[in-house]
């Protein structure tokens, strides 16, 4: 991997002022993601924040028992790790790959340095921290009180946002432990929307015959995180 001719690739790191970014750009890292990979765990310490290119991360809670359930998903929209820069050594949360691919990571030292220097930074951050903490609100709600068919819509929505084109690699196991359900729940689910023609799916592919279809099929919640995303990272949010 070559440094840093790809760093807009990153929405958050595209929007620094140049006095910035001339500062980032020797101290930013390529670093591959895999599928999988667990970059923190729960209460772990944090030694990075990690500025997805081309891979989806997915910020888990995880009970006592083990199980776990999705509450964010951050892709080329944002970064992974924001109690580094809110003041925290430790998080609450896992965070796990969930597609492979490209991301930059910064040392929690060089974060809370530029954080604390800049007001830029800090301004960009803290807005982006907003609609991360939105994003996660609106999960627990819509987990909580749409249904498992609205759920999948968002699911599917979020994660096409943070890939090029209209086609996700993940599997209805995956999906059915990022939205926290019964794999039998997400077959009937993904199997009725293929049914009236919004998805097909594959071999661990799932490819949006519809988005508007899809959209007008999801519950508030998806177009609730957008909107705030639009609204606070206008110059972040992809078209």
């Amino acid at each position: 991997m070559h440094g840093t001719n790809n760093l807009s690739s990153n929405q958050l790191l595209a929007a620094l002022p140049a006095e910035e970014m001339a500062r980032w750009r020797c101290q930013l890292e390529p670093v591959e993601l895999l599928l999988g990979q667990t970059l923190y765990e729960s209460e772990g310490p944090l030694g990075h924040v990690y500025f997805p290119s081309t891979a989806i991360v997915s910020l888990l809670y995880v009970t006592e028992k083990g199980q776990s359930a999705e509450i964010a998903v951050v892709g080329n929209e944002g970064v992974v790790g924001v109690s580094l820069f809110m003041g925290g050594e430790t998080t609450p949360n896992r965070a796990v790959v969930r597609s492979a691919g490209l991301c930059y990571r910064l040392t929690a030292q060089a974060i809370k340095t530029e954080f604390n220097r800049s007001a830029p930074v800090l301004h960009l951050l803290l807005r982006y921290t907003q609609a991360l903490i939105t994003q996660m609100a609106q999960t627990a709600v819509c987990n909580r009180h749409h249904s498992l068919d609205q759920q999948l819509c968002r699911w599917l929505l979020m994660s096409l946002d943070c890939v090029q084109g209209n086609e996700l690699t993940t599997t209805q196991e995956l999906i059915a432990r990022m939205l926290g359900v019964r794999r039998e729940g997400v077959t009937e689910a993904a199997g009725e929307l293929q049914r009236v023609g919004l998805i097909s799916y594959a071999r661990g592919h799932v490819k949006v015959l519809d988005r508007p279809g899809l959209e007008l099929r999801s519950c508030e919640c998806y177009r609730v995180v957008k909107s705030d995303y639009a609204r606070l990272l206008p110059k972040c949010t992809a078209s």
